[in-house]
C-alpha cells in the first residue's frame, strides 16, 4: 500500500492506496513545524490503529510539501514505522507535466500534484481551484502543459486581516452566509470574505476560460472549497477533496 502526504501551511493530510489504487485510509491533522518525528510516530500510529489498517501493509509512500521542516521530521517517522524511505515531489521526479511558467523550479509541490492530478483523472483542458491558506487558481491545457495562474489571500487569511487592520472589527471565522446584504458587523465581515472569495473564483474562471479557449473540467480542492464553493455562480464546478493525493498517487506510478 501507498501512503501519500499533503503537508500544507496549515493542514497535513494522510492517505493510504491500496493496490486497486483507492482511497483506504485518511487523516488530517495541524501543520506544526515544532512537532517531532517522534510524536507524528504516535499520531499516525495511533490513527492507523483506530482504523484497523496493519503498518506491515504499507510498503511505499510519497510526500508533497510546502513546508520543509515538517517534511524531514515525517520522513523520519515512516522510516521508524515502516522501515521505508518516502518519495519527495520535487525537482528530479518525474511527474509528465510539461510545466510552462517563467522558473518551473519555483512551482510548489501542492500545485505540481494538483495539475497532475487534473491531468490524470478530468478532462482537459482544466481549471484547478485550490483554496486553502492561500487561494489558487491554475491550468492545465488540453496537452497537458501547466500553464500557471493566480495566487491570492485565503479565506481565514481574509478573516485576520479584516480584524488585526482594523481598530473595532472582530475576529470571525468562516460560517454559512444569508444574505449578500449584511445587517450586522459579523454578518456584513462574513459576506464580504465568504461572497467575495466565490465572486473571485467566478471572475477568475471566465477570464481563464477567455484566454484558454474554455475548460472542460473546473476541480475544486482544499480545506475551505466546501464554504466558498456553493456561493459560486459557476455551477460545473466538481469538489474533490482528495485531488492532490490522487496526484501523489499517478506520480508514484510514473516514477516506480
Amino acid at each position: 500500500m501507498l501512503m501519500t502526504i499533503d503537508v500544507g501551511n496549515t493542514n497535513t493530510v494522510f492517505g493510504v492506496f491500496d493496490c486497486k489504487d483507492e482511497l483506504v485510509f485518511g487523516m488530517r491533522i495541524q501543520t506544526n513545524a515544532s512537532r517531532m518525528a517522534d510524536e507524528y510516530t504516535v499520531m499516525i500510529s495511533d490513527h492507523m490503529r483506530l482504523s484497523s489498517l496493519d503498518a506491515k501493509e504499507i510498503d511505499s509512500a510519497i510526500i508533497s510539501s510546502v513546508v520543509p521542516p515538517v517534511t524531514e521530521q515525517i520522513r523520519t517517522s515512516l522510516r521508524r514505522l515502516f522501515g521505508i524511505d518516502c518519495m519527495i515531489v520535487g525537482p528530479g521526479v518525474k511527474t509528465g507535466l510539461n510545466i510552462r511558467i517563467d522558473d518551473p523550479a519555483t512551482l510548489g509541490a501542492d500545485m505540481c500534484c494538483a495539475g497532475v492530478a487534473a491531468k490524470n483523472f478530468y478532462t482537459l483542458p482544466s481549471i484547478i481551484i485550490d483554496l486553502g491558506t492561500a487561494s489558487k487558481v491554475f491550468a492545465v491545457n488540453e496537452r497537458g502543459d501547466f500553464l500557471g495562474g493566480i495566487i491570492s489571500v485565503g479565506v481565514e487569511m481574509a478573516f485576520s486581516a479584516l480584524s488585526s487592520g482594523t481598530a473595532a472589527l472582530p475576529l470571525i471565522t468562516g460560517g454559512e452566509v444569508d444574505h449578500a446584504i449584511g445587517t450586522n458587523t459579523v454578518d456584513s465581515m462574513r459576506a464580504g470574505v465568504i461572497i467575495g472569495m466565490a465572486s473571485m473564483m467566478d471572475g477568475f474562471i471566465q477570464r481563464f476560460n477567455e484566454e484558454m479557449g474554455g475548460a472542460k473540467a473546473i476541480v475544486a480542492t482544499g480545506g475551505y472549497s466546501p464554504l466558498v464553493i456553493p456561493y459560486c455562480r459557476t455551477k460545473n464546478i466538481i469538489y474533490d477533496a482528495d485531488l492532490l493525493l490522487k496526484g501523489m498517487l499517478a506520480i508514484y506510478k510514473k516514477n516506480k
